[in-house]
């Protein structure tokens, strides 16, 4: 059998540059973004002003370029992009980084006009400017110092009308790439650029006031964290409405700064809201799940007080917060954090704290997760008649966790799934019911009188008299015997 051959440069250079050439040229005629990026190559050899003149018409083009391009035509739109930037950074980047830049800056500085007038619900255009972004950077490190200044110069306008952080994501890599004396000169800008935004405090309802403030605070923070000046950005910070200010920003910075008495004072302040973290047993026990920032709060308050000195304030916090959430993590911290020895009357303790935890699926989860199967098992064995098998997602994975070593545990929670979907009549589940009884046909063999529970012949005749006609389902028990 033939091998097929492998595409390589060795491979395609050995085919000789005329037969070489003729495909390029076949290609050329059906591909017009390759046509762009074989121009570009051909323009490369004659140097780079001619690169950068044919880069300059295509930018011109784009600028002036008002039609809509619909969905069909998104896509060749998107290759002549790709190609644009491909000219910008491999062509023009190695021979004139400076002057890549600038073609970068101007592709970037068309983003706006480009968005409102593609159809890119795939966001296919869109990472090509951020392609751009992230490209950007890395050839401004090759610039001149003075050239690193200018780009500043050039992004500063940009940045302040920058709606997709597009130019705040360059202007902050940029940042590191200047020598601080100059970084002055474009902080004082940024200032003057501040105070003519004007103040927006907690009731402004000018959202593109509060945007634009917000990027020139971040720049200007950005440029404080390059002088190591903590107390700028902390100034800064305090420029944003109370409820908008991160102060767990603030605090981390104090406690690099060794300022521990500062940061517990912000990381006790009250925060804004954050992503709330839902998880099956949250839904279970109809709790809003946990606040992300909240958590995080608490950890760095933790670290605050370590860094105090304050281990006793610090093991209480642990301890509190694992009492009120479960978290294993918190209470593994909590134990690693005691005297020799210590962490065993400290276990005995949590667990039975878990036991009797008002969230019963939370507890569940949490002996589960440590783990403490015999603790899972006698958790659901003490509240058989509570347990709800509408929270499938939570009973599931606990049932055939300890369907193997507590099939007594198992046994009640595959009734409370079946028990549910068939008093639902949810036939859609009708299979899922079915293998749950087959699974309680296996375990059939363990002893739950002592449980308060009926056997498992009972059960099976129970089930028949109360759903009986669901015929839907006893055909699905049937093919599954």
């Amino acid at each position: 059998m033939t091998r097929r051959a492998t595409l390589t440069q060795e491979a395609l250079t050995a085919l000789g540059a005329d037969k070489l050439g003729k495909l390029v040229l076949d290609e050329v005629g059906r591909n017009a973004a390759f046509k762009k990026i074989v121009t570009a190559a051909l323009a490369g050899a004659k140097g780079p002003d001619a690169v950068a003149a044919m880069v300059d018409r295509r930018l011109a083009s784009l600028k002036r370029a008002r039609g809509f391009i619909d969905w069909e035509k998104r896509k060749a739109f998107a290759a002549d992009l790709r190609a644009t930037l491909a000219t910008i950074t491999d062509e023009l980047g190695g021979a004139d980084p400076t002057a890549a830049v600038d073609r970068i800056v101007r592709f970037l500085a068309s983003a706006e006009g480009v968005f409102e007038r593609v159809d890119d619900s795939s966001g296919h255009v869109q990472a090509i400017f951020h392609d751009a972004a992230e490209a950007l950077p890395a050839l401004a490190q090759e610039m001149p110092d003075s050239d690193k200044v200018r780009l500043l110069d050039l992004l500063l306008p940009l940045l302040l009308a920058d709606g997709y952080g597009l130019i705040e994501k360059v202007f902050h890599d940029t940042i590191p790439l200047v020598p601080p004396p100059e970084l002055s000169r474009i902080d004082a800008a940024l200032m003057a650029a501040l105070q003519k935004i004007g103040p927006a405090g907690d009731g402004t309802r000018d959202w593109e006031q509060r945007s634009r403030r917000d990027r020139v605070i971040r720049a200007r923070q950005a440029i404080a964290d390059r002088a190591g000046d903590v107390d700028a950005f902390i100034a800064l910070e305090q420029e944003r409405p109370a409820r908008a200010q991160d102060s767990m920003g603030v605090v981390e910075r104090l406690l690099a700064a060794g300022r521990s008495s500062e940061a517990l004072d912000w990381v006790r302040r009250p925060g804004r809201p954050g992503l709330r973290a839902m998880h099956w047993h949250d839904v279970a026990d109809a709790t809003s799940g946990a606040d992300l920032s909240d958590r995080n709060r608490l950890r760095l308050e933790i670290r605050v007080l370590d860094a105090l000195g304050d281990r006793s304030a610090a093991q209480d916090l642990r301890w509190q917060t694992f009492e009120a959430t479960l978290d294993q993590d918190m209470l593994r911290e909590y134990l690693a954090h005691l005297p020799d020895f210590g962490e065993f009357e400290a276990l005995d303790r949590a667990f039975a704290h878990a036991a009797t935890h008002p969230q019963r699926y939370r507890s569940l989860a949490f002996f589960l997760a440590w783990p403490r199967l015999n603790l899972a098992a006698n958790l659901v064995l003490e509240h058989h008649a509570t347990w709800d098998g509408r929270h499938y997602g939570a009973l599931v994975p606990a049932a055939e966790t300890l369907e193997h070593d507590h099939p007594e545990a198992a046994t009640v929670l595959y009734r409370a799934l079946v028990n549910d979907i068939l008093a639902r009549a949810r036939s859609p589940a009708y299979g899922h019911a079915a293998r749950y009884l087959a699974k309680l046909d296996a375990l059939s063999t363990g002893d739950l009188v002592p449980y308060g529970l009926i056997d498992h012949q009972a059960y099976r005749a129970t089930l028949r008299r109360a759903h009986g006609r669901k015929s839907g389902f006893w055909n699905m028990v049937a093919e599954a015997d």
